[in-house]
């Protein structure tokens, strides 16, 4: 089993080419114990040609050439360093000239690989660093893994040569909270939820290790540990002997200090522990503070670093084990004190809860009180512990259940249900009442029918005069349910009376959102931009006025403003990393939107990867189902067809229910995927299904993603005229009636196709020749590129060679920035027939050809200015990411600094443009 470690793995990919190329490497992997540095190297040899292997040994670390005896067997000298490195070059010289294996690739890198290095005998390794000084183009790859490239075990030779600047440097952590989750699964324990896997991230610091050790120590019981916050989860047993032969070895006022500070929390305050750690303390912590502090240092029971406020515990099992020896009076005792210590309302809530031996309602009604009031301000994760709390401490049975309930709600919203089916039949054991009804509607959304009844009887149930709250969340429900059916109209009804009863706490993300797309799905865009009025900057914006800003810039589309689309929306994507994962997914959604419209395809490529990564992390496959389909159309448009299919056929899987908004997604990713394969058939196969989905204005409101011209296209394509004039003038009496260009623009080529096809050339010509004055105010450069290829062909075929010459090199020219190679293939077949050659002169600059769309994106935000970090928090990826890129896309290009990156593309031009 192996998980994750795709940074590294792409890192040990990258020498490996390089040595292949006759480039030799040499590879630092670097980690702490059971961090699996054995694994990602192994893992990594996999299917490799020759490897060489050889591993240190704590008990042979004495015994010269031990470890270089493994890499050459009997014929090592074990004369002096110099010798047995010179034989070891003749060993590698060898191995590069044998014939591959059979089935094997020739000229294959040779690998070596010396693991666990600070315990290999110094000998060994100093003829190693003899050997590997001395080559220069050899298809030689050295992987060195140690703990830590600082041990003294080393020899300084090694260190210096291994640390170099043209060194791989891989530092392993722990497995990210996702990895970990898939690392639990395949071992064989079913069920860890997003929260708590961050929970044993940071319990362990993900050490693959730790993970297994506890799995098999406590089984499904460790999920359940996982799932009680407000204490630490166990610790490997032993591990646990461990720290606790340290405490016992410790001093009373230090093994208090250390206990104070385990109840604290990983880390606080040495005048909080200090203070915590006694009955009836003197004076403020001072010189006996210290001193306990100093001697729990020496025992790596805590650590310090000067200039650093606070203690914190060496690792987080070193504090679960010293937390989980305490007893429980003792445990108790500690956590009255700290109550009394920190400041933060919720930790002083926390510790008198956990301080707690049995119900307590002036308690539970202060831990409930502080759930809502972080309910009230969209902090779902925060609120749902101080329910659970408020729950499990009240002997009122109502009040139990509306915590428990609303805690439910709250996990709900944070993404951290694992079991929506577990979870509901929880619900379903509860007495019958408005909340229950609510969650199990909430629970039920993929069902229409069933969510609209459950949600029909919260609503009975419920008194909005006097339940305000309950009201305001049913309503929120109602509205994101005709949202999934595209009834806009119905959806800005229900999201305004949310607001209107409970203006700031709904518990829907995004339920200002839905009322401003429900307004402009109902063609009322315009009025609403103009209602909304002046807004922050993203960075200075409230949680409401964000949403606003969500909101502006996906109606911005609807009036034709892309470039204020993009504006607005990269500023939410950039300040709304404390959001909600459904709220991210939108905002990236939309940005990708905005950039695929307005020419920024490399662009929305990324922004759509990280809505789908999103999505998955967080267990919501369906809230990205819109992401998929654009990355359908962005595949399609360039002519990767596998990828577009599998994007297609992921959201088709989730399109057999009652919701519109599924179908709709499928039926546009298979049908522009259709349309850029040049099948008409497939496209009304698609697309036709749409037109039996009841009423269809919120379907085709002119800045929503188009199909109505695509049909109109696919069945003039057939011969049937009367049915693409059936589907295209609706769509071109609502584009005039809003006055929105991009869409006149779109009906005008797909009419004057209808027309070209009919035989009517003086119509179809006052149809191209209108979308071209509509031309010049639309931002869209795929949009213009396809009128002027329709346009061209269509003067083609009427004997104008040279007008249609003009009109497909504009045509031609737009799709070549864009890389829409389908239609750049029609684009030429045109011109050929036309008896033209493409011009040269326009031709795409092969500076970003030679990139991924993430190494382009990357390239462009350093080209502009921006800091590795900043160009992190812009593309949401690591700062480590950022310099891999970096560390490809210079080697790419030709240069070796950000400037002359920028210089070099400095040229390139604006798709857009």
């Amino acid at each position: 089993m192996f998980v994750g470690r795709a940074e590294s793995l792409a890192l040990l990919a990258g020498a490996r080419e390089r040595a292949r190329a006759g480039v030799p490497g040499r590879v630092l992997v670097e980690g702490p114990a059971g961090i699996g540095k054995t694994a990602l190297v192994r893992h990594f040899l996999c299917g490799s040609g020759q490897v060489l292997r050889a591993a240190g040994e704590e008990a042979e670390s004495e015994l010269p050439f031990g470890v270089l005896a493994q890499l050459l067997g009997s014929r090592v000298r074990r004369t002096d360093a110099s010798a047995a490195g010179a034989e070891l070059l003749e060993a590698w010289d060898e191995a590069q000239e044998t014939d591959p294996e059979p089935g094997g690739v020739a000229g294959e890198p040779v690998v070596v690989v010396v693991d666990d290095a600070q315990w290999a005998d110094h000998a060994s390794l100093q003829a190693l660093t003899f050997a590997v000084r001395r080559l220069r183009a050899d298809r030689v790859l050295v992987l060195v893994v140690v703990r830590d490239v600082d041990d003294a075990r080393l020899p300084g030779g090694l260190r210096r040569c291994f640390t170099a600047d043209d060194v791989v440097r891989v530092r392993l952590d722990g497995l990210a909270p996702t990895e970990l989750r898939r690392m639990v699964s395949e071992l064989g324990t079913a069920g860890l939820t997003i929260s708590a896997a961050d929970r044993l991230y940071a319990h362990t610091g993900g050490n693959p290790l730790h993970v297994r050790a506890l799995l098999e120590q406590e089984g499904p019981g460790l999920l359940e540990a996982l799932a009680r916050t407000d204490v630490a989860p166990p610790v490997p047993k032993s591990f646990t002997a461990l720290v606790l032969a340290r405490l016992a070895a410790i001093s009373s006022p230090t093994e208090a200090l250390v206990c104070a500070a385990a109840v604290l929390g990983a880390h606080c305050g040495l005048a909080e522990a200090w203070t915590a750690a006694h009955e009836n303390p003197r004076g403020a912590a001072g010189g006996d503070a210290l001193a306990a502090l100093e001697e729990a240092v020496r025992a790596g029971l805590l650590t310090e670093a000067a200039g650093e406020p606070g203690i914190r515990f060496p690792h987080p099992l070193v504090h679960a084990a010293v937390y989980h020896w305490l007893g429980p009076a003792h445990r108790a005792a500690l956590h009255l004190r700290a109550a009394t210590v920190v400041t933060d309302e919720a930790q002083r809530l926390r510790h008198r809860a956990l301080a707690a031996v049995g119900p307590d309602e002036r308690l539970a009604a202060e831990l409930a009180s502080l759930g809502r009031k972080f309910t009230a301000e969209g902090a779902w994760a925060g609120a749902a512990a101080p329910l659970e709390a408020a729950a499990r401490l009240s002997a009122d049975a109502e009040v139990r259940e509306r915590c428990s309930l609303e805690a439910v709600e709250c996990r709900l919203l944070a993404g951290d249900v694992q079991d929506v089916g577990e979870v509901a039949e929880g619900i379903r054991q509860f007495a019958p009442g408005g909340w229950r009804s609510y969650l199990l509607g909430r629970l039920s959304l993929f069902d229409v029918g069933r969510a609209e009844a459950l949600l029909t009887d919260a609503w009975h149930r419920c008194d909005p005069e006097a339940e305000p709250l309950l009201g305001a969340r049913i309503a929120g429900q109602f509205a994101a349910l005709h949202g999934s059916m595209s009834h806009g109209a119905e959806m800005a009804e229900w999201a305004d009376l949310a607001l209107r009863l409970a203006p700031d706490d709904t518990a829907t993300d995004m339920i200002r959102y839905l009322r401003l797309i429900g307004l402009a799905m109902s063609g009322r865009a315009a009025d609403t931009l103009a209602e909304l009025g002046p807004l922050p900057d993203p960075v200075l914006a409230s949680p409401a006025q964000l949403e606003n800003l969500l909101g502006r810039g996906n109606l911005r589309p609807f009036v034709g403003d892309l470039t204020g689309a993009v504006r607005d929306l990269s500023g939410v994507f950039g300040a709304c990393r404390g959001r909600a994962a459904s709220f991210r997914v939108v905002a990236a959604t939309g940005l990708a939107s905005a950039e695929y419209r307005v020419g920024r395809w490399d662009d929305a490529l990324v922004h759509t990867e990280f809505a789908l990564s999103l999505a998955a992390d967080t267990d919501q496959p369906h809230i990205a189902l819109h992401s998929r389909t654009l990355a359908a159309q962005l595949c399609a448009a360039r002519g990767e067809f596998a990828k577009a299919q599998a994007h297609a056929s992921v959201v088709r899987a989730y399109a057999g229910g009652s919701h519109v908004s599924p179908a709709l997604a499928a039926a546009l990713a298979e049908g522009h995927l259709a349309r850029a394969q040049g099948d008409p058939e497939g496209v009304v196969v698609a697309l036709d299904p749409l037109l039996a989905l009841g009423p269809r204005g919120s379907l085709e409101e002119p800045g929503t993603v188009p199909w109505a011209d695509l049909l109109s296209d696919a069945w003039s394509a057939l011969g049937e005229e009367k049915r693409a004039a059936g589907i295209l003038a609706p769509y071109e009496v609502l584009a005039a009636r809003r006055g929105h260009h991009e869409a006149l623009l779109v009906a005008a080529r797909a009419r004057g196709t209808l027309e070209a096809a009919r035989g009517d050339t003086e119509a179809a010509e006052r149809a191209f020749r209108l979308g071209l004055t509509h031309s010049a105010h639309v931002e869209a450069p795929f949009d213009r590129a396809l009128l002027h290829l329709a346009y061209g062909g269509f003067l083609r075929r009427t004997g104008k060679r040279t007008l249609a010459g003009e009109q497909l090199q504009s045509a031609r020219d737009l799709l070549v920035r864009l890389e829409a190679k389908p239609d750049l293939e029609r684009c030429d077949r045109e011109l050929a027939a036309c008896g033209l050659r493409p011009a040269a002169r326009r031709e795409q600059p092969s500076d970003l050809a030679v990139l991924t769309p993430q190494e382009r994106a990357v390239a462009r935000l350093v080209a502009s200015g921006l800091t590795n970090r900043q160009v992190a928090r812009e593309l949401v990826i690591s700062v480590k990411t950022v310099e891999y890129h970096l560390g490809r896309i210079f080697p790419k290009l030709g240069v070796d600094s950000r400037t002359r990156l920028a210089a070099r593309l400095a040229g390139v031009p604006d798709p857009r443009s």
